[in-house]
């Protein structure tokens, strides 16, 4: 590939050719099951080269088509089986590479950011990418000071080419229907429109990314790389090595996958409350599983500290210090207060078995119309995938699982689908139900056994009666705000 296709005429016509792609696979594999091959077959081979075109087409695109198919890619768990399969492959892949650009595009735009002299700045530069993924790409690189770090550059056109393709998604987001059950993807790709403006700006990135790394600067189990450097349309950052949570999913340990699925569950809960920021891209290929952190002896010995990781990363070692490395700011949600009380509120409530009391503050916070009346049973009932893992002291997040929650809602006989079209999303939740979701996917993906209960106690509001619990408190002293107070809801 040489460029990124720019012309809208270009990129309509590829995006186009996909729902005719389908149709026209449909036929020949009629064809295919005339000429005497069995359905079962037929429908792998015809399932299969949609994955694969689906691949290319989405990640030679990048932009607004590759964004779509990472969004996407979380939520292959509730696939079944039979279909889950070409897909899967072809899905995951999207998480962690696309095809990339070539050296001279990436040199220019580096020219044109960072000045003709721009290879001062490294003492290296790798001209292979590391990660390709929807608006830019990154390389890995030695800076000036020595220290390792990934450069990431952004597509030339990806503004236009983003908004270009989500608008032509968006005319056959239907057809795009069963590769997602019980999910509307017309309204996600909506959210992604909505959002092209921060993805493009490096500069908000760079802020949100400066504020995750100072406040978990010392934490123990998550990992932040620091800022090095911005300008328009290049961030340097540290680079951190790690095993992508692609290969943790595909072929990791149990005990990596439930690390992996705690302290995914517990940055993300903890963010909102911490920075006032939540990472709203919580796809596999933004995360790494890092080994544990070496002594201050190890860290000055390079060859020895590649050991380390080496070692680690074979399986061996202590397991229950892995780490988990965050990337990529691009999209994340403005919450000063922290995630909002109603939802701790109405995980509580219905803990409690209050669904009245549940389809009450739902209906104040504009998720029931006025002028719509449901019953507040059925309402608990289609919240389900949301409330069944915080009943229990850990939960199992497996496939099977999600596929009994997305075929209960996307069967129109069901009643959560009738309830689930007359149930209203406020704009302020958007973000927060689609990470969610995303996260519940994730852990699926995992298999991983996950103590989510723990992680809401210690960081979403109103989840206990008393509002925050002994660790919340005492990290609220450390910050030097006063201990709160028992936090009651506002009808």
């Amino acid at each position: 590939m040489s460029d990124l296709p720019r012309k809208a005429v270009t990129r309509t016509a590829k995006l186009a050719a996909l729902p005719l792609g389908f149709a026209g696979r449909a036929t020949w594999g009629l064809g295919r099951r005339i000429g005497g091959k069995s359905a079962e077959l037929v429908a792998r081979e015809v399932q299969q080269r949609t994955a694969d075109q689906l691949f290319k087409t989405l990640g030679e695109l990048k932009g607004g088509a590759m964004k779509l198919g990472q969004a996407l890619s979380v939520f292959e768990s509730a696939l079944p089986d039979e279909v889950a399969g070409p897909y899967r492959a072809a899905l995951t892949k999207l998480q962690e590479a696309a095809p990339p650009l070539p050296a001279r595009t990436v040199h220019g735009v580096l020219a044109e950011r960072m000045g003709e002299d721009w290879r001062e700045y490294f003492l290296e530069f790798e001209d292979t990418p590391a990660a390709a993924a929807s608006i830019g790409q990154v390389h890995r690189a030695v800076w000036h000071d020595g220290r390792e770090v990934a450069v990431k550059v952004q597509y030339p056109g990806a503004g236009e080419a983003l908004l270009s393709d989500l608008a032509q998604l968006s005319r056959f987001a239907r057809l795009l229907g069963p590769l997602v059950p019980g999910m509307d993807v017309k309204p996600l790709i909506k959210e992604l429109r909505d959002r092209v403006s921060e993805e493009l700006d490096y500069e908000l990135e760079a802020q949100a990314q400066r504020e995750h790394a100072a406040e978990f600067a010392d934490d123990p189990d998550v990992v932040i790389p620091q800022m090095v450097h911005q300008s328009d349309q290049v961030l340097v950052t540290e680079w951190i090595d790690g095993i992508p949570l692609s290969e943790v999913i595909a072929e990791g340990t149990a005990e990596q996958r439930d690390r992996a699925g705690q302290l995914l569950a517990r940055f993300l809960f903890s963010g909102p409350a911490r920075t006032g920021l939540l990472h709203a891209d919580p796809h596999p290929g933004n995360f790494r599983l890092l080994p544990p952190a070496a002594d201050d002896a190890e860290r000055t010995d390079r060859t020895e500290h590649a050991e380390q990781v080496k070692h680690a990363e074979e399986g061996a070692g202590p397991v229950g210090s892995w780490r988990l490395g965050v990337l990529d700011f691009g999209t994340v949600d403005r919450l000063p207060g922290g995630l909002p009380q109603t939802i701790g509120d109405s995980l509580r409530l219905t803990l409690e078995g209050d669904a009245a009391g549940v389809y009450g503050l739902l209906r104040a916070e504009g998720f029931v119309k006025e002028s719509i009346e449901l019953d507040p049973d059925d309402v608990v009932d289609y919240l389900l995938p949301i409330i069944e893992p915080t009943q229990v002291e850990e939960f199992v997040f497996s496939r099977g699982w999600i596929r009994e929650q997305a075929a209960r809602i996307a069967d129109p006989r069901s009643p959560a689908h009738q309830l689930g079209k007359q149930l209203n999303l406020p704009p302020s939740y958007v973000l927060i139900h689609r990470v969610t979701l995303s996260t519940i996917g994730v852990l699926c993906q995992l298999g991983a056994t996950v103590r989510l209960r723990d992680e809401l106690e210690a960081w979403l509001p109103g989840f206990l009666a008393e509002g925050m619990d002994a660790e919340a408190t005492e990290y609220a002293e450390e910050e030097g705000e006063p201990e709160p107070e028992g936090q009651t809801v506002e009808a």
